[in-house]
């Protein structure tokens, strides 16, 4: 334990730094287990309080400030682009649109905590128009939350962290291995996933041009609209005869429906 116990506290703010960086530019790579190892060396006082969270904020601001920026120049591209290329297949723009539009910017606040909003909301706060300022604070405080609790709850397990450290020392290469295939593990897994749901949707779509050959043909499909009032905005073209709707809750526009009737969904 006590080569990697030097190593963390030599290098302890540069390793948090670029992993946290890393992990706001979109890295599927998770910070939390670094932020909870740098912890428990504050609470054994390898590591100063104020400068780790001071490097935790400045990574997190400088890999959220480029999202911020493209959302600001681009808008609404910048948000599909991320939906393609996003491991998570839950975490794409609707669910961080409705986030967004039940609480407003103050949202950002509690967006480290959020699976997929972490990264979705910065380029959605620059479209949507936040000012730089009250991105700024607001991500700053949602960094300072997010680091804290990790920080915190490494100092406070910080018996178990070293005991799990020493394992890995004694392990020698092996642990780097080991970790490694924790990582690849949990892509491999993500990007099973995606793929399943892309090969979903793909089965169930339908063209444009078959959409209207069945309108010309008479067999009145029945359309809903299921982007939010956010993208609605951002882009007012609509199917005509399109039925805006709540994707949760599409049932409430389906119960007079006749069930012979076709039903297209379209989204963002």
């Amino acid at each position: 334990m006590q080569d990697i116990s030097i190593l963390l506290a030599q290098y302890g703010l540069l390793l948090v730094f670029a992993n946290v960086f890393l992990a706001q530019l979109g890295v599927p790579l998770p910070a939390v287990p670094m932020l909870i190892v740098a912890g428990a060396l504050v609470a054994r006082g390898e590591l100063a309080l104020v400068p780790l969270i001071a490097v935790t904020i400045a990574a997190s601001l400088l890999g959220d400030t480029p999202w911020y920026i493209a959302g600001r120049r681009y808008g609404y591209r910048v948000l599909r682009t991320l939906c393609r290329i996003a491991i998570e297949p839950d975490s794409c723009v609707k669910q961080t649109e409705n986030i967004f539009e039940r609480w407003g910017a103050s949202s950002l606040m509690a967006a480290k905590f959020i699976p997929g909003f972490s990264t979705v909301a910065p380029p959605l706060a620059g479209a949507m128009r936040l000012g730089v300022a009250r991105f700024m604070l607001y991500s700053a405080v949602s960094a300072l939350l997010w680091a804290g609790a990790s920080l915190a709850a490494g100092a406070f397990f910080h018996a178990e962290v070293e005991w799990v450290l020493g394992r890995l020392e004694d392990m020698g290469s092996g642990a780097l291995l080991v970790v490694a295939g924790v990582i690849g593990f949990y892509v491999a897994i993500k990007a099973i996933e995606r793929y399943l749901l892309i090969r979903f949707l793909r089965m169930v779509r339908i063209g444009v041009e078959e959409l209207q050959q069945l309108i010309t043909q008479g067999a009145r499909p029945v359309i809903l609209d299921a982007r939010s009032s956010f993208s609605r905005r951002q882009d007012p073209r609509h199917i005509p005869g399109a039925i805006p709707v709540d994707i949760a809750a599409p049932e409430a526009h389906l119960g007079a429906v006749p069930p012979d009737r076709d039903v297209v969904v379209y989204c963002s």
